[in-house]
C-alpha cells in the first residue's frame, strides 16, 4: 500500500472554517503536532510504503492529505475546495499528482468536491461511498462515477461538526462498515443499512465519534485512529482488525 502524506511543517488555526475551529486561532502547539506526526508515520511506515508532498506556507492543512483528491489505479481526480481558504491546496496537490505519473481527470463543473474526504470506495467493490450537504456538492457524484465506473451511493451529511464523510464512515473489507449513524439523514441511513446488513456494521458512540474514531487509517488488517473505546477495540477485534491508537489531538483543533 501506498500512503500519500505531507509534513505538519506549517499547521495552524488562522481561521475558522468548521466548528472545531472555534477557540482554536493561534493556539496549536506545532511542536507537539510534528511530534504525534512523526509517532502515527514512524508507525504507518512499517507496514506501508509513504509518499511525500512538499508542505506548502500558504496552506496550513495540506497534512490532511485525504482531501488532495480521489485516486484509484493510476487514476486522479483531484480536490476542488468549497472554502476559499483551501483552494490554495489544489495547484500543489494536482502537481504532485501529475509529477508522480497520474492520469489526472478533471472535477468537472465548478462544484466543490474535497477528494477522499468525502469519497471512498468499499474495498473489494466497484462501490463509492460519496459524502455531500455540508463540504462537496451533490451534483459531482455523477462525474465521480463516470471517472471512475462504479455505482455512488450518495449519502448527505447533517452534522456540521462531521463535515466530511471519512470523519464519520470507515469501509472495511468484506463488505464491512465502521459508522457514526448521527451523522447522517434518515434517508442516508436507511440506504447505509440496505447494503451493509447489521451483522457487519458497527456503530460507534458519541464518544468514540467525537474522538475521531471513524477518520481511521486501515492498511491491511490494522486499523490506526486516533483513540478507541475498549468497546470499539473488541467490536473491530470481533471482525479480525487490530485498533491501534495513536493519538493526534493536535490536529483535533483543526477537525
Amino acid at each position: 500500500m501506498r500512503i500519500l502524506v505531507c509534513r505538519p511543517d506549517f499547521f495552524d488555526v488562522a481561521y475558522v472554517i468548521n466548528p472545531w475551529m472555534e477557540g482554536q486561532i493561534g493556539r496549536v502547539d506545532r511542536a507537539r503536532a510534528e511530534r504525534q506526526w512523526n509517532a502515527l508515520m514512524e508507525r504507518v511506515a512499517r507496514h506501508a510504503t509513504l509518499l511525500e508532498v512538499p508542505p506548502d506556507p500558504d496552506c496550513p492543512y495540506m497534512c490532511f492529505t485525504a482531501n488532495a483528491g480521489l485516486v484509484a489505479d493510476v487514476r486522479a481526480l483531484p480536490a476542488r475546495f468549497r472554502m476559499p481558504e483551501r483552494a490554495r491546496e489544489e495547484a500543489p496537490f494536482t502537481r504532485w499528482f501529475e509529477q508522480a505519473g497520474f492520469e489526472v481527470v478533471a472535477p468537472g463543473e465548478e462544484d466543490p468536491f474535497e477528494g477522499e474526504g468525502d469519497a471512498l470506495f468499499q474495498p473489494g467493490e466497484a462501490l463509492l461511498w460519496a459524502g455531500y450537504g455540508v463540504r462537496s456538492a451533490l451534483e459531482t457524484h455523477t462525474a465521480l462515477g463516470r471517472s471512475f465506473g462504479v455505482e455512488v451511493v450518495s449519502l448527505r451529511l447533517v452534522d456540521p461538526r462531521f463535515y466530511h464523510l471519512d470523519t464519520c464512515f470507515a469501509p472495511l473489507p468484506e463488505g464491512r462498515l465502521l459508522y457514526y449513524p448521527p451523522a447522517f439523514d434518515e434517508r442516508s441511513q436507511r440506504a447505509i443499512e440496505r447494503r451493509i446488513p447489521a451483522s457487519r456494521r458497527i456503530a460507534v458512540d458519541d464518544a468514540d465519534a467525537m474522538g475521531f474514531a471513524c477518520n481511521a487509517l486501515r492498511v491491511g488488517d490494522r486499523i490506526f485512529m486516533n483513540a478507541a473505546s475498549p468497546r470499539l477495540v473488541r467490536a473491530l477485534a470481533g471482525f479480525g482488525f487490530e485498533a491501534l491508537p495513536q493519538p493526534v489531538d493536535e490536529f483535533l483543533k483543526a477537525g
